[in-house]
């Protein structure tokens, strides 16, 4: 069955680093075009980034672009989510997304 598991989510100040990790299984990982997902209390679940089978074509959210990288290791079956110069506002559950399926989530934090 189809798993993604997240990980790397923590508690940094603003202006610092975080790379999240997506393992995935279950499914031919290489073929498919996957995404990052963030969800904020109280919000709604918004898109964050997404990158194609071949990781040739990647596209952001306007709040993360220039900030954000996603990238992926298909020989791994891995997908990242480099994330700099972080803010506040950043501040949410990430959660890695093919088609229907989701991961757990791994929650990131940015605070003083």
């Amino acid at each position: 069955q189809v798993q993604l598991v997240e990980s790397g989510g923590g508690l940094v100040q603003p202006g610092e680093s975080l790379r999240l990790s997506c393992a995935a299984s279950g499914f031919a990982f290489s073929m498919f075009t996957m995404r990052w997902f963030r969800q904020a209390p109280g919000k709604v679940r918004e898109w964050v980034a997404g990158i194609t089978s071949t990781g040739g074509t990647t596209n952001y959210a306007d709040s993360v672009k220039d900030r954000f990288t996603i990238s992926r290791d298909n020989a791994k079956n891995t997908v990242y989510l480099q994330m700099n110069s972080l803010k506040p506002e950043d501040t949410a559950v990430y959660y890695c997304n093919h088609g229907n399926y989701w991961g757990p989530g791994t929650q990131v934090t940015i605070s003083s």
